[in-house]
């Protein structure tokens, strides 16, 4: 069984395979972005969507 990695753990994983040379910007931007396909998955986990037809119907009402 494979133990879970802790979010501070997934936030190092994440900062350690940047370059050296990224700046603090994109260190955040890396971790937002992390941030928000994890509450995507778990959304989607528990059936907190919308089909994409719904969503082309409303972009096209706009």
């Amino acid at each position: 069984m494979q133990r879970q990695r802790t979010t501070k753990q997934e936030a190092l994983a994440i900062i350690q395979r940047l370059p050296d040379t990224a700046d603090m910007e994109e260190i955040m931007y890396r971790l937002y972005v992390r941030e928000n396909i994890r509450r995507g998955r778990k959304d989607a986990e528990q059936g907190r969507t919308v089909p994409a037809e719904q969503v082309l119907r409303d972009i096209q009402a706009w």
